[in-house]
Formats: C-alpha cells, structure tokens, sequence
C-alpha cells in the first residue's frame, strides 16, 4: 500500500474519487469537508486522522460479503487500535465508540475498485470522543495496512461474540436484541438490514 500524506484536503474521500488508482491511501491531519454516511458531513477538527485507501475486488477475501466490507475494515481497525491499549468499541455497522462516537467509516465501489474512507478522531475533539490512547499517525496506518490478512470468517467470529455484549441503541433499535446473520446484516422482522439507510 502507497501511504501518500497531505497538509490538508477537503476530503479524502473525495480527492481518491477523483484521482483513482488501486492500492493507495490518501491521508491527512487536516480535513476541511469530510463525507460521512447517509450523506453526513463528517466533522473532523485538526490533528485527527483522516484517510481513505483502495483496493480491487479482487483482493477482498474470498468469504466476504460486498455489503460487509465496512464492518470488515472497522472492525479491524478496532482490532488493533485494542492491541495498542485502547478500550474503543465497535457500533455496528460502522462507528468506533468509547462513550461517544470516536470514528466512522465510509465505503464506495468504482470501476471494482473499493475505496475505503475513515476517519478516526486520535487527537482532539470538541463534539465527539478522541481516543483513549495516544498514537502516531502514520504509524498506526501502517500497523493497520499490515493488518488487512484477515478473512471475513476471523473476523466475524470475534465481532459475533461482541455485538451482543453493549446495548448499543441505533434508531430506536436496541441492537442487543436483534439477531446478527453471518454476513453481517441484522435481522428484523425477517427482513436483511445492511446498513440504516433502510430507515427514514
């Protein structure tokens, strides 16, 4: 993975869109209009960790379902932001918490390439949680590249035994009680929900 890093950008996210190629990670310190999920803004003040990567499809593990893949990265992330010392929790489908929202996740798919945006709040922040350990930037970016051998199956397993155990509420859903299929969906009046674009 190319690591390139910039003083600032508008948006990560938006900057590999435009500029696409495989096997890249654009980041920054210094986002100034970061895009959320649902069309959000991610607001992300300076110093924090921003940055977005790609990948072929053809590079995902061979068990991992398309509509997962943002489970299947931040859930890694949180993986190894634990092994550091951090007590940071996964919220399906796509948010880190402490107490309050530490990070979030933003996947697209172009041209069958996958491009994967994070932010990760490791410094500061006035509205939500920063994170409980200190670390390096960049250096936790290539701890985490070096952490992306997983299959989805490894993964799961562990995130499986944790999504019962906080009772996390996501859109008046008490996330505890709802059952968690094995490609990640919840389900509710057996209906597969992915993601909570499903709910107005």
């Amino acid at each position: 993975m190319e690591i390139i890093y910039f003083k600032e950008l508008e948006s990560t996210q938006k900057h590999l869109l435009e500029n696409l190629k495989e096997n890249i990670c654009i980041w920054t310190d210094n986002q100034t209009n970061g895009i959320g999920s649902r069309g959000n803004s991610w607001i992300g003040e300076k110093g924090n960790l921003f940055f977005s990567f790609s990948l072929s499809k053809k590079k995902l593990p061979k068990d991992l379902p398309i509509q997962s893949i943002s489970i299947y990265f931040m859930y890694i992330l949180k993986m190894v932001l634990n092994s550091l010392g951090s007590k940071v929790v996964f919220k399906w489908p796509n948010d880190l918490y402490l107490k309050n929202k530490v990070g979030g996740i933003i996947t697209n798919i172009k041209n069958d390439i996958i491009i994967v945006g994070i932010g990760l709040n490791t410094n500061q922040s006035s509205k939500f949680d920063n994170l409980d350990i200190k670390v390096d930037n960049l250096e936790l970016l290539k701890l985490y590249f070096n952490s992306l051998n997983k299959t989805w199956s490894e993964v799961f397993e562990k995130f499986e035994k944790e999504f019962y155990k906080y009772k996390f509420i996501t859109q008046d859903i008490d996330l505890s009680k709802v059952k968690l299929n094995k490609d990640g969906s919840i389900q509710i009046n057996n209906e597969r929900i992915y993601s909570l674009r499903w709910k107005r």
